[in-house]
C-alpha cells in the first residue's frame, strides 16, 4: 500500500469489534482512517468482512478455528487469538500490550464495562463505542471540552461528587452510575475525585 504520511507502526488506536448490532460502516470508518490494526470476535466476521475492512486478528474459540481454518488463507495474513466468549475483550487486550499498542477503540462493548477498565486505563488509551454512543475516560478527574448544545453522560463511581460548570454556573452532584445532561454551546468543565468516563452521542455529530 503506497502512503505518503508517515505514521510510526502501533501509533494508531487499535480497533477492537465485539458487536456489530446497531452498527454499520459509516459509524466505524472514521476509526479506520490510518489502516489501524483489527481485531474482530467471531460472530461479528461476517458482517466487518462484509464492509470489505482489512482484519489483523480474529477473536475465536477453538471449535470455531478448526471449521474456519480457510480464512487463514482467504483473509491472508489474518491470524487467529483463542478467545471465548466471556474473555474476548480481555485477550483481546492481551494481545494490544503484547504488541505494544498503546491505544485502543472497542467497538460493541458495554459502557457498563466502563468501570472494568480502570485497572488497564495506565496502559492503554480507550475509548467505548457502544450504541450510538463514544465514552472516554478522564483519568486525572479534570475535563474542559467545548460543545454543541447536546446531551452528554458521565459515568463514574456511584456516588463520586463531580462538579460541573459551564455558562449557567456550577452544579455539584454525586453520579448516580450514569448522569446524563444537557450542555449548552460553549465550555464545560466537569472535576471529579476520581477517573470519570464521558459519553458523547456519535451519530450527531456531521
Amino acid at each position: 500500500m503506497s502512503s505518503h504520511h508517515f505514521v510510526k507502526e502501533q501509533q494508531e488506536p487499535a480497533v477492537i469489534i465485539l458487536n456489530t448490532e446497531g452498527l454499520n460502516f459509516d459509524g466505524i470508518s472514521p476509526l479506520l482512517e490510518w489502516v489501524p490494526t483489527v481485531l474482530v470476535w467471531q460472530e461479528c466476521l461476517d458482517t466487518v468482512l462484509s464492509w470489505g475492512i482489512k482484519i489483523d486478528v480474529i477473536l475465536a474459540t477453538e471449535t470455531f478455528q478448526k471449521e474456519n481454518l480457510q480464512l487463514l488463507e482467504e483473509q491472508y495474513p489474518v491470524k487467529f487469538l483463542t478467545a471465548s466468549p466471556e474473555n474476548t475483550l480481555d485477550e483481546g487486550l492481551q494481545y494490544l500490550l503484547a504488541t505494544k499498542h498503546p491505544a485502543a477503540h472497542l467497538v460493541g462493548v458495554s459502557h457498563l464495562r466502563c468501570m472494568d477498565l480502570e485497572g488497564k486505563l495506565h496502559l492503554f488509551d480507550l475509548t467505548i463505542m457502544d450504541a450510538g454512543w463514544k465514552y472516554y475516560p478522564v483519568k486525572s478527574g479534570k475535563f474542559k471540552k467545548w460543545f454543541a448544545e447536546s446531551t452528554i453522560q458521565i459515568l463514574g463511581r456511584e456516588g463520586m461528587p463531580v462538579e460541573i460548570s459551564n455558562e449557567n454556573g456550577k452544579l455539584m452532584l454525586p453520579l448516580i452510575y450514569l448522569t446524563q445532561l444537557e450542555v449548552l454551546e460553549g465550555i464545560t468543565e466537569i472535576l471529579g475525585t476520581g477517573i470519570f468516563w464521558v459519553g458523547e452521542k456519535v451519530n450527531s455529530e456531521s
